[in-house]
């Protein structure tokens, strides 16, 4: 199984909406006090044991693609070749423009919501069969540009909720993980 978390790979995107996938997968690997990761395949990877509800230990592969979000789909590829895991068994964290800010919600395959991350994840795999959690960071207020609204840094209340946010999104990558997506 791959989790895989979706943003931008430079620190000037850190606290940004874009990489809330990143921020999610992080708040994993902390809670679970992963400390090595290494470079694979064009990612930053680390390995998580973890038990589901039938007491079955397996291994997670968490990643962060370190190409740009819209090309994230390559290195992903590449990761689940080398591991042998196939598209039902990745689970992608991004962050989702058409759920309200705050909210997190699971999804099995369907459309891509012209996320560029996720076109480019599916066009690599071949499939769109791939379950997603959605991070909601919601509509650009305005007449703002989306590209501009999930670039911009957070700071103050904004990056508090973001946080915030991240961990309801690990809590349910965990419950995906256990249970399976539902």
């Amino acid at each position: 199984m791959i989790v895989c978390g979706l943003g931008n790979p430079d620190a000037e995107y850190e606290h940004t909406r874009h990489n809330a996938g990143f921020a999610t997968v992080d708040v994993l690997a902390e809670s679970h006090g992963v400390r090595y990761w290494k470079s694979e395949a064009g990612a930053q990877t680390a390995m998580l044991s973890w038990r589901d509800a039938d007491g079955e230990k397996r291994e997670v592969i968490l990643a962060k693609p370190m190409s740009y979000m819209n090309t994230s789909g390559g290195p992903l590829s590449k990761l689940a070749r080398a591991h042998r895991v196939q598209p039902e068994q990745i689970l992608v964290v991004h962050d989702e423009v058409d759920l309200p800010a705050g909210q997190v919600k699971v999804k099995l395959g369907g459309g891509l919501n012209a996320h560029n991350g996720l076109r480019s994840i599916a066009d690599k795999l071949g499939s769109r069969n791939f379950a997603r959690v959605q991070f909601g960071i919601g509509r650009p207020p305005g007449k703002m540009q989306v590209a501009d609204y999930v670039l911009r840094e957070l700071k103050g209340n904004f990056l508090e909720e973001f946080e915030v946010t991240a961990q309801q999104a690990a809590d349910v990558v965990e419950r995906v993980l256990t249970e399976g997506a539902k």
